[in-house]
């Protein structure tokens, strides 16, 4: 195995190297890295908002930089699969650097697909819903984050959310054809669809249910 630190390019440029000498180019390339944090736009620290972005955002550019040349030269269809979220098209009040960092991975994903287009290699965006992943913890959460809605969250990614094995068989299953994009997971779908009738109903329907899974403790 190799370590990597996806937010340092010389790291994932030392990387690529070692993986085209041992196997040659990738056939599937996944940008998969990510962080999150749960707090208000002002107790959001200005270095939480750089981290978020070197990892969630940077590191989708220094892997693809560093690895779609080859793919490229090798000839064959291949794919570079970006798991952005469902916060790319629809945000949740508190999350505004976690949102913001993966309405950039859409933005990128659809520049490069773009750019792909009529070459060998094609680009999958992936916009998970609610996976009952990890990823909240007493470090990552902003000061006006209260306990109490701290576990109001994580219960309802525990109570609500999707295994990751889902999205990982999904997307497995996607590499394999050439659809643009994956929504996989709880509101996936809903939230997508909501956003294509209106964005002004979309905001309100965020904010709703941000009352009652934990994302604000305004009242219901």
């Amino acid at each position: 195995s190799l370590e990597c630190d996806v937010s340092s390019e010389a790291s994932v440029n030392a990387c690529a190297a070692a993986v085209h000498q041992d196997v040659g180019a990738l056939d599937v390339l996944v940008n998969n890295a990510g962080t999150y944090y749960l707090g208000g736009f002002l107790e959001t620290p200005l270095d939480v908002w750089q981290r978020m972005y070197q990892v969630n955002v940077m590191g989708m550019v220094h892997c693809t930089r560093a690895f779609l040349p080859a793919m490229r030269a090798a000839g064959g269809a291949r794919r570079i699969v970006n798991i952005a979220s469902l916060s790319s098209f629809l945000p949740a009040p508190n999350l505004g650097a976690y949102a913001a960092s993966k309405h950039a991975v859409l933005g990128a994903s659809e520049g490069l697909a773009m750019e792909l287009d009529q070459t060998n290699v094609s680009v999958l965006a992936v916009f998970p819903g609610i996976i009952n992943t990890p990823l909240l913890g007493g470090k990552v959460v902003g000061a006006n984050i209260t306990t109490r809605q701290l576990e109001t969250q994580q219960a309802y990614y525990q109570q609500k959310g999707c295994s990751p094995d889902v999205v990982g068989e999904r997307v497995a299953q996607a590499t394999l054809g050439k659809q643009p994009y994956l929504l996989v997971g709880p509101q996936a779908h809903a939230g997508f669809n909501v956003t294509r009738i209106s964005r002004t109903l979309a905001r309100r329907a965020s904010i709703h249910a941000a009352k009652s899974n934990g994302y604000t403790d305004a009242p219901g």
